[in-house]
């Protein structure tokens, strides 16, 4: 039943491939040259299942979405105070490449601007330039799960044309936020931007931040306190200067590129990557954006309406008879609840045929998961099985799907079951 998750992200991208309002990012030669048509999405939920729509494989440049990673090896490396001590964590109301700095302690207002970002490369230990963007680039590939590659010829086109990121360095050196040399610094951030990545990747990567630092196969790559600082900064600098009108209509600690791509996190929860290289004034994508406010309100993932979403779980599973199974519920069930519920039925398939998902206990239920527990039967009837919801305090209300079937009682749902396998069995 995982295509109920596909068809919603395959509607989503459908709903919004018309909008071809925003433009490419010319200042740098080589952006200007994609195809502004591109559009893909990736899902990696907690346990590493990725779902993917559109031109998912297609690689990018990371540009701006290296730098809550940057930030978080830096941190990991040095520690919070000694971070802190060269970089702010306020927002700034400005440009991502405004040239200035705090006008009190004279360091970048935040890591999620360009000033503050070249500041981090400079954090990152390395006795060369070369070790420093080595290091740089295992953190990246350690958190997308696999080794990323370098875009050669869009490092050399931004590094031909970046006077102003040049200027920006040189400021910071002038007030001794930089140790090392500003040109050195400035080419492993023109190398870091230029590393190639497909929504997949973001989404894994983001994945990554949303398990506290801990990457798929279980290693700890970040220290949960570097991520918590990371995720919060993202929440309020991560999408520039349009931050306050993420955070109230997605609520969700992003970053985005002017490659195109956005990669945001639901903590505990899930990673999202969104690729679509035309741009708003502020340097977001244009349908990046619309794709992550229509998830959000659509799925329930605002950081603040998911605060108990770890109750959500099956908890019990048990065979009423041969061929029947049912799975009891409990808890709250938003999105990424029922997608684990319709994952462990399509798990079990080969183990009963009729599954009754029992819903006595369920605390609160939003309406993604309304749809998805409602879409059940419908995908387990294509499979030559059936699905059933007890549903006694009416948690589901009006079902979306006229095929759902839903009873008050266990025993009715027990009886009807018992019913369709004797029939099968004739």
């Amino acid at each position: 039943m995982a295509e109920l998750v596909q068809q919603y992200l395959d509607q989503i991208l459908a709903d919004h491939v018309s909008n071809t309002d925003g433009a490419l990012a010319d200042y740098i030669p080589e952006l200007a040259r994609v195809d502004p048509d591109e559009f893909g999405l990736s899902l990696s939920l907690a346990d590493g299942f990725i779902y993917e729509s559109g031109d998912s494989s297609t690689e990018f440049t990371i540009q701006s979405i290296s730098k809550p990673f940057t930030y978080a090896l830096a941190l990991e490396c040095l520690g919070c105070d000694a971070v802190d001590a060269r970089i702010g964590v306020e927002p700034s109301g400005e440009a991502f490449n405004e040239i200035s700095v705090d006008e009190t302690t004279n360091i970048p207002k935040n890591p999620m601007i360009n000033a503050g970002a070249i500041a981090a490369v400079s954090l990152v230990p390395g006795a060369t330039p070369q070790a420093r963007f080595d290091r740089i680039h295992e953190f990246y590939s350690a958190c997308a799960g696999r080794e990323l590659s370098i875009d050669e010829g869009l490092y050399a086109s931004e590094k031909a044309t970046g006077s102003r990121n040049r200027a920006i360095a040189y400021m910071l050196q002038s007030f001794g936020v930089l140790d090392g040399d500003p040109d050195e610094i400035l080419d492993v951030y023109v190398r870091q931007c230029s590393v190639k990545v497909t929504t997949t990747d973001l989404a894994r990567m983001a994945a990554t931040f949303a398990r506290g630092g801990v990457e798929v196969t279980g290693r700890r790559i970040a220290s949960a306190e570097v991520v918590q600082r990371t995720l919060s900064v993202m929440i309020t600098c991560g999408m520039y200067d349009a931050a306050g009108d993420w955070v109230s209509a997605v609520g969700l600690p992003a970053k985005s590129g002017v490659g195109g791509g956005i990669s945001a996190v639901l903590p505990g929860q899930l990673g999202i990557g969104v690729y679509s290289p035309r741009l708003d004034s502020k340097g977001n994508s244009v349908r990046g954006v619309e794709v992550c406010r229509a998830l959000s309100v659509s799925l329930g993932l605002h950081f603040l309406s998911v605060t108990r979403e770890s109750r959500s779980t099956i908890r019990n599973t048990y065979d009423a008879s041969p061929g029947i199974r049912v799975y009891e519920l409990h808890g709250d069930l938003l999105f990424t609840g029922a997608e684990q519920v319709l994952r462990t039925l399509d798990q079990d398939g080969g183990e009963f045929d009729v599954a009754i998902l029992e819903l006595s206990r369920i605390d609160d239920i939003d309406d993604a998961a309304r749809r998805m527990l409602t879409g059940m039967r419908q995908s387990l009837t294509a499979a030559g099985k059936e699905g059933y919801l007890v549903d006694p305090d009416g948690a589901l209300r009006a079902a979306p799907h006229a095929d759902a079937r839903v009873f008050r009682t266990l025993d009715e749902a027990l009886s009807t079951a018992s019913a369709h396998c004797a029939d099968s069995a004739g």
